[in-house]
């Protein structure tokens, strides 16, 4: 179906009021759950294909967290689009305000290769959830996983409701030349730049999930062998290709020896001697991703791993030693299996640092000192995190998850999801018994004097 068409036939389809009972946005996100949960042995092959991953990791970082999500919003979709009442101001006696949830319309969700099925049909539930139509478009490069994601919402929904649209740079193109009411894009600031230039074009509100290099300062409390461990796990995770992996780094230098050596320890436990030969460790996603992350490895300062297979597109779990923000590896985000050590003297350099680069997606912060993690916290910028621990905040409905500056805007899961593709409008019921004269002409020195009275 041509682009153009599909678009006007959901807003066609919107126009009716389908979408908006919350019962059938229950039964949309019912059907959807199910027939995840029946696709669970294809997604972990689609996964396997494009991305190398295993099925405890696709579980794990994909199906179960889109399972959760949906399991979250049908338990509290119908309370999410309830009108909320509010306090009426006493100038405004005798009325009655709430607020009407109103789902945007047709909505455009754009997602990136890395988590191909996680940040599609996540974003997709809390469009449902909030009363949307909506146009998927998967990324090319996990072709696989796209096929799969189109035959998964084929069977739940009619394309007037939920389509998928495969292809490459022309469909995008063709997308964003459409007018849609709302767009949702998961991936990288240069393609994030170009779809609020397009945006603008309609004045579409958007949503920009992108990246940035993510700290992870450990200082001298930490325990440092249970950060390596948490380290490793979160920065060789879909090696590397997490957009909240940590990016870099900044150890005190009091213990920078004791950590490398705990983190080498780490990759051997977690991947084995051999990392390229564990069968549950996964691949880059094509050959120019793997020949760019290729590119930024020193191999004068590697100090673990650097093995790589090209027929296979791997790259081992690599640790670089004395590196400096004048190296290849820091001057953009990573997004591979390569973990720069950097080091500091004193919790003052680490924010100085941090915030004169742009805002990252993510921190971490190891540490014992609390007062120490209050003031990472307080006084960096950046779009959320751990103490004591990597990626994990992004695991739960309950808090949302986004970024900041070059990092994102706005900001989804859960609550945070449903609001985002939802409306909120204002209306005040006023009561037609009493009406109080003092807004009306001609004004007098006892209307101004209740004026006063009321709005102080």
């Amino acid at each position: 179906m041509e682009i153009q068409e599909l678009v006007k036939k959901q807003r066609a389809y919107f126009a009716t009021g389908a979408t908006l009972p919350t019962d059938a946005r229950i039964q949309a996100l019912r059907k959807l759950y199910r027939t995840v949960k029946a696709y669970e042995s294809e997604i972990n092959e689609a996964l396997r294909a494009d991305l190398g991953k295993s099925s405890m990791e696709s579980y794990m970082c994909e199906t179960g967290m889109l399972l959760a999500e949906l399991s979250y919003m049908i338990r509290h979709c119908r309370r999410f689009a309830a009108p909320r009442w509010v306090p009426t101001p006493l100038a405004q006696f005798h009325s009655d305000s709430f607020v009407v949830k109103q789902p945007y319309g047709c909505v455009l969700i754009m997602s990136p290769w890395n988590y191909p099925l996680m940040l599609t049909l996540e974003p997709l539930a809390d469009a449902l959830a909030a009363g949307n139509t909506a146009v998927l478009k998967p990324s090319a490069y996990s072709p696989a996983t796209s096929a799969l994601i189109a035959e998964i919402i084929g069977r739940c929904f009619p394309p007037d409701y939920v389509a998928v649209v495969t292809g490459r740079r022309e469909q995008n193109q063709a997308l964003l030349d459409c007018r849609f009411d709302k767009i949702f894009f998961t991936g990288g600031k240069t393609v994030g730049r170009e779809v609020m230039r397009r945006a603008a074009v309609h004045l579409t509100p958007i949503t920009l999930e992108l990246g940035g290099k993510s700290p992870c300062i450990v200082d001298e409390t930490a325990d440092l062998k249970l950060a390596a461990r948490r380290i490793v796990f979160g920065k060789y995770l879909n090696c590397g290709q997490t957009c909240v992996a940590p990016d870099y780094v900044l150890v005190q230098e009091s213990v920078k020896d004791a950590l490398l050596t705990a983190v080498k320890d780490q990759i051997r436990h977690q991947y084995g001697v051999s990392p390229l030969d564990n069968p549950d460790y996964g691949k880059i996603i094509n050959e120019k991703h793997f020949q760019r992350i290729l590119g930024l490895i020193d191999r004068s300062k590697v100090a673990a791993g650097g093995q790589f297979r090209e027929d296979t597109l791997q790259i081992a779990p690599t640790v670089m030693d004395g590196v400096t923000w004048d190296d290849a590896v820091m001057g953009e985000e990573i997004f591979g299996p390569i973990l720069p050590v950097l080091t500091f003297r004193n919790l003052d350099e680490v924010i100085r640092t941090v915030n004169s680069r742009p805002s990252p997606l993510a921190l971490y912060i190891f540490t014992r000192n609390k007062e120490a993690a209050r003031r990472v916290i307080s006084r960096c910028s950046f779009g959320g995190g751990c103490v004591n621990d990597t990626i994990i905040h992004l695991a739960t409905s309950n808090m949302a998850f986004g970024g900041v500056g070059e990092s994102g805007m706005g900001s989804y899961h859960g609550r945070k999801g449903f609001d985002t593709f939802t409306h909120e409008k204002s209306i005040v019921d006023k009561k037609t018994w009493l009406d109080l004269p003092i807004r009306y002409q001609r004004y007098t020195r006892l209307k101004e004097a209740l004026l006063k009275l009321f709005l102080r």
